[in-house]
């Protein structure tokens, strides 16, 4: 049987990854089955959280959902306690059976979080066992949550705060006493209005266009590179570390020599993907990477007919915005890249767009959406998700 999991990453206050949430189903379709729930939840985790083949949080805290009867069936002691959060699901019944079953966890040492929580007095009894509260702040205001924040200050509890969308409620949060957030605010501007162009990222833009360029002019990308200290080192080490090589590299022209043009577009990349996040969430950085490689794994492993190097660059491309805080469609018009690129991008149109798309939706655990787009490009969803496995790995592999 074939399993399902996508990951959101959880960040603290200085925006650093510290686990992800690992959303899961038993198949592609958005259900969760109704027999054995509690089997099924056993094995995903085995799979997706434990399975030394697919280290799903890359070693980091795995935030996972637990039913109310395999809490009761104390479920989570299958697994080591070392990097699992046991996620209590907002329709748990605070009873005393549950509760019993929470105090015994918590001895042997698991860290306990209440998910979607809205303040009830049932509750109460549970909350000298519980390490983590997540606040949904759609469904809870910020400032109702932040009254509730300072009404348990005895307890030694941290806050989490989900669907965080903007850098504005980010920052609200932040005040209000939430240590931890997910949601998407990593993957949008940081500032709502235009910034300046800094001359590092404008050196980003120009080699942007290079790759993204029918043809590349090695000598303009070997021009920009040596401009930037910072570009020019990385992208050595990165050379220096391919084992196409049975040298060390010693100037730009021999790099450029030993690279070709296919895999310079993705060195390239990756290197200004790296030099633009310096400053954001590690999380874009990985996320962009990730969405980069997926699409190019899923090009060249199924019978889809598009080009490796333009998936490879529409996966990184859509994140652009975020990356450099300038407008999607003011980037564009900067780069040499086809129609069918930009509408993939700006409208999710083609199968390029299809692709983005299925990507987002697999992030999201959107499974209705990703079961259609896989329809749409005539891969089975098995191809699409052995695919997003083996592209995090190999991110996973890059950040170790």
């Amino acid at each position: 049987m074939y399993s399902y999991v996508a990951r959101q990453p959880i960040l603290d206050l200085k925006k650093n990854t510290i686990g992800y949430e690992l959303l899961f189903r038993d198949g592609p379709k958005n259900t969760f089955p109704a027999v054995e729930a509690e089997a099924a939840t056993s094995r995903l985790l085995s799979d997706h959280f434990l399975s030394s083949q697919c280290n799903a949080t890359n070693n980091k805290l795995g935030f996972v959902n637990f039913p109310h009867q395999s809490l009761i069936n104390l479920v989570p002691t299958l697994f080591s306690s070392n990097n699992l959060v046991v996620e209590i699901l907002e329709d748990c019944i605070p009873n005393q059976e549950l509760l019993n079953a929470i105090k015994k966890l918590s001895k042997r040492g698991y860290k306990l979080a209440l998910d979607d929580f809205e303040p009830d007095p049932l509750w109460t009894p549970f909350l000298p066992y519980i390490d983590i509260i997540k606040f949904d702040i759609r469904a809870t205001p910020i400032l109702k949550a932040k009254l509730f924040i300072r009404h348990c200050e005895k307890y030694n509890i941290e806050f989490l705060a989900e669907k965080v969308e903007t850098y504005e409620e980010f920052e609200q949060a932040k005040a209000a006493g939430f240590t931890y957030f997910q949601g998407y605010f990593f993957s949008k501007p940081e500032m709502l209005q235009q910034r300046a162009i800094q001359p590092n990222q404008l050196s980003i833009m120009q080699l942007y266009q290079e790759i993204s360029a029918p043809i590349v002019d090695f000598t303009a990308v070997e021009k920009y590179l040596v401009q930037d200290v910072s570009l020019s080192y990385k992208l050595l080490r990165f050379v220096n570390s391919s084992s196409i090589i049975d040298k060390p590299i010693t100037s730009f022209k021999q790099a450029l020599v030993y690279l070709g043009e296919i895999k310079l577009r993705q060195f390239i990349s990756l290197v200004a993907v790296a030099h633009a996040t310096k400053d954001k969430p590690q999380s874009l950085y990985t996320l962009s990477i990730h969405r980069a490689k997926l699409c190019e794994l899923i090009v060249t492993k199924t019978n889809i007919k598009l080009d490796p190097s333009q998936a490879f660059l529409v996966g990184l491309f859509s994140l652009l915005e975020p990356l450099l805080d300038q407008p999607l469609n003011s980037l564009l018009k900067n780069l040499p890249i086809s129609t069918e690129i930009k509408l993939a991008l700006t409208e999710r149109k083609g199968a390029l767009g299809m692709l983005i798309l299925a990507i987002e939706s697999y992030e999201k655990a959107n499974w209705d959406v990703v079961s259609k787009c896989c329809a749409t490009l005539k891969i089975t969803e098995e191809e699409f998700t052995s695919c997003y496995k083996e592209s995090a790995e190999w991110v996973d592999d890059m950040e170790n």
